[in-house]
């Protein structure tokens, strides 16, 4: 433990400088306890430094397609170039839970945790209110306000609700139950498309084939309100001309969703399939 991380403001797990402390602690003080001082313990032993590791956020976050973020530290305390959106964390918790759904069920919905002999609830209160709720991380700044993105799953569907700028820790658990149930309520989830299936098949050029399938790696699930599902349009935009070789799962193109005319969103479609260059005989795919 650094120094820097030791003297860490804010909500903290008290960690002890220059004692060990394992990896698995700090995720859980972090996630449970909110603790500023594991976020950038872990951030300098990842990183080298919590401003470096504030890079690899920012990297991360372009991946992930959140326009409208800029992480100027690990912890989220307060900084005049630090700002995201209720979007943006939306983008960042649905990632986390597809792509880590292991470590998300481990850590996301204990009650509290012990560490250096003090005992600190999750401040989500919604897993003591609601069975269905496994997440996900509360936030408070005296600027942000009280915050919640909390997650639950009833039956087959998941739904995430992001509060931002509460005015009180009750309130933000108050207002978080009704999104979520006023979603459930109001709300069907559409599976527009398999995972792995193809959508349509688009043409490639100078390829040692003429052309590929296309689609998503995952299901493509629509929320819509209630009985509107059969108003679902969906246009397939591609990217063109396209030109191999094409790597698997590279995006290739945008399916455009509407609903009676209304864009409801354009998710990336990519390669389910490989194609390489032609060969210089003269492959299939020369054009």
């Amino acid at each position: 433990m650094s120094e820097k991380a030791w003297r860490a403001p804010g909500s903290r797990m008290f960690v002890e400088p220059r004692k060990p402390v394992s990896v698995d602690e700090l995720i859980r003080g972090m996630i449970v306890q909110s603790g500023n001082d594991a976020c950038i313990a872990l951030a300098e032993r990842i990183a080298g430094s919590e401003e470096a590791f504030a890079g690899l956020m920012n990297r991360e976050a372009e991946r992930l397609g959140m326009k409208n973020t800029k992480f100027m530290n690990a912890s989220g305390l307060p900084d005049p170039q630090h700002f995201s959106t209720a979007r943006d964390l939306y983008v960042l918790a649905s990632a986390l839970i597809r792509d880590f759904p292991e470590q998300y069920a481990q850590y996301y919905s204990l009650r509290e945790y012990r560490y250096n002999g003090i005992t600190q609830p999750n401040r989500n209160r919604l897993l003591w209110l609601d069975s269905t709720v496994d997440g996900m991380k509360t936030g408070f700044t005296e600027a942000a306000g009280y915050c919640l993105v909390a997650s639950s799953r009833r039956g087959p569907r998941r739904l995430l609700s992001v509060l931002l700028g509460s005015t009180s820790e009750s309130t933000r658990a108050q207002e978080s139950q009704k999104l979520l149930n006023w979603g459930f309520q109001f709300f069907d989830a559409v599976r527009l498309y398999a995972g792995g299936a193809p959508v349509k098949e688009i043409e490639v050029w100078k390829g040692a084939k003429n052309s590929l399938k296309a689609g998503f790696r995952n299901d493509l699930v629509i929320a819509v309100p209630k009985g509107q599902g059969e108003r679902l349009k969906a246009e397939l935009l591609s990217l063109s001309p396209l030109v191999a070789p094409v790597a698997e799962g590279g995006r290739v193109g945008n399916l455009r969703v509407t609903l009676e005319g209304k864009p409801l969103g354009e998710y990336p479609v990519v390669a389910l399939e490989a194609v390489p260059e032609a060969g210089f005989s003269g492959g299939p795919g020369i054009h």
